[in-house]
């Protein structure tokens, strides 16, 4: 019987076709999950949120687990709203973000921290975990996901078109909100993604970058239920382990971040990768030096893909040429890019494709996105084979009504003889608004005198920073992006 929801019909084919081929697999290469066993845990995962009304939003905390696709099937077919968080957020930040979204239901890990009592007299009630008590308990298998309740939370009225999925984003002002996806969108992005980077069901996916986030979301889970491929689950982020486990389990593609690349090549004694065929970079722009570093060390190119949570996929780099940094290629199979400031040598671009998001939850954004259009705040610049990310609408500082843009000053930093990375940012000034500082990664022999120095001689007075902060590297999020945001806050002005 066919399916009214297009993702799910995807998998009714998916499970036709692969039945009892082994989908996801531990990092010892053990199969965890047939495709059939996937099917099996939804159904179970489908009777249990039988405890909630259509139209509710559920939100799954489980990290990198095997059910993470039985439980989005069973959302979509209880015709209930799914929220991915991370594993690592705080209590606080996920009760913040399920109170904005409107979340009555929690699909977590045992690990996960829950207080029973929320500040607004809410309570969590545990629902039946669905074992059956008669088989025992066996060790190997891992422990089912816990399943609460908030009682009395009020559900988001969906006027028109309830989406399927929520993804966190967060706005200007750094609190949360979410962007509405209907199964439709999830399948044309992971439609794009595969044709475009050559991705199949021969392949083998390495899952080390987490599946809440939209990158995980786009690249490993919805291409294993609609197009059949194959992944490796990975809970251990440190580079030696990673290494290990890609070239011990065969894996062909790996969804990476720059840092992961960067880190592998200071890596003694590293294993052969012969499997390994297909490196992508995301979630950061990455820098002509780590790829050429790669290259010559793993002789494989690293592949920029370029995308955002609003719209999933929006170019890719697909001959892994990386040279320039910000290099991140040209727009991907059926999504079109196009200047909103043409001719300047930068400008923010417009994204159509069938991909993008319906809107923003609670409050919409309609001059940024919807109706198929997104609004990303990178700046681009033309490439002659695509495009290179030369900065952030949001990024530019204000120094006493004089606009600095952070590109312009870090591209004077680099030219320094020993310096190797380089993130300019703004930070709050009594007298000036806001004022230029730096966080550069440099040989032992720089000093921040001679770099202000070196500024002062090629920048004009506003544009030079006040402060350079010389570190041995530049610090990343959870996501394994800089902020410059954080690093303001982390060394604001004293």
């Amino acid at each position: 019987m066919k399916s009214s929801d297009p993702l799910l019909e995807a998998w009714r084919k998916t499970l036709a076709r692969k039945g009892d081929t082994s989908a996801i697999f531990d990092t010892n290469g053990a199969a965890l999950r047939s495709f059939r066993q996937i099917e099996e845990e939804a159904r179970t995962y489908e009777t249990r949120l039988g405890a909630f009304d259509r139209g509710r939003v559920v939100a799954i905390q489980i990290g990198n687990h095997e059910d993470w696709p039985s439980i989005l099937l069973a959302c979509l077919r209880r015709g209930l709203v799914a929220l991915p968080l991370e594993q690592s957020i705080s209590e606080q930040e996920r009760d913040l973000s399920m109170q904005v979204c409107g979340g009555s239901g929690l699909v977590a890990s045992p690990a996960v921290a829950l207080t029973p009592a929320l500040s607004r007299g809410e309570r969590w009630s545990l629902l039946p975990s669905g074992e059956d008590e008669d088989e025992g308990f066996d060790p190997k298998k891992p422990a089912r996901a816990l399943l609460y309740r908030l009682d009395n939370r009020m559900p988001p009225n969906w006027v028109a078109n309830q989406p399927s999925l929520l993804k966190l984003t967060s706005g200007t002002t750094a609190l949360p909100r979410a962007i509405r996806f209907r199964s439709e969108q999830l399948l044309a992005d992971c439609e794009n993604i595969c044709r475009t980077m050559g991705i199949s069901d021969a392949d083998l996916n390495f899952g080390v970058i987490p599946i809440s986030h939209s990158y995980g979301f786009s690249n490993l889970l919805t291409p294993l239920l609609a197009r059949g491929v194959s992944m490796v689950l990975s809970r251990d982020r440190l580079p030696r382990a990673v290494l290990n486990d890609l070239a011990q389990t065969k894996a062909t593609v790996f969804p990476g971040m720059p840092v992961f690349y960067q880190a592998f090549c200071e890596l003694d004694e590293r294993p052969h990768l012969p499997n390994l065929r297909l490196c992508i970079s995301a979630a950061a722009p990455l820098t002509a030096a780590t790829a050429k570093n790669f290259r010559e060390e793993f002789n494989l190119p690293i592949h920029s893909f370029y995308g955002s949570s609003e719209c999933g996929g929006i170019c890719y780099d697909r001959e892994g040429a990386a040279s320039e940094d910000g290099f991140v290629g040209a727009p991907i199979d059926n999504v079109n890019i196009s200047l909103i400031d043409a001719p300047a040598e930068s400008s923010q671009i417009r994204v159509r494709s069938a991909a993008v998001g319906d809107g923003y939850f609670p409050e919409p954004d309609e001059q940024r996105l919807g109706r198929g259009i997104f609004i990303p705040d990178d700046l681009l610049a033309r490439h002659s084979s695509g495009f290179t990310i030369v900065g952030r609408i949001s990024d530019v500082i204000n120094v006493a009504g004089k606009k600095v843009s952070p590109a312009e000053v870090e591209a004077q930093l680099l030219q320094f003889g020993g310096v190797r990375e380089a993130v300019v940012f703004g930070r709050k000034s009594a007298l000036r608004n806001e004022e230029v500082a730096a966080c550069v990664v440099a040989d032992a022999n720089v000093r921040e005198s001679e770099l202000l120095t070196f500024c002062r001689n090629r920048l004009s007075a506003w544009q030079v920073p006040k402060q350079i902060f010389l570190l041995d590297q530049i610090p990343v999020n959870a996501r394994g992006k800089t902020s410059r945001r954080e690093l303001a806050a982390r060394f604001a002005a004293r």
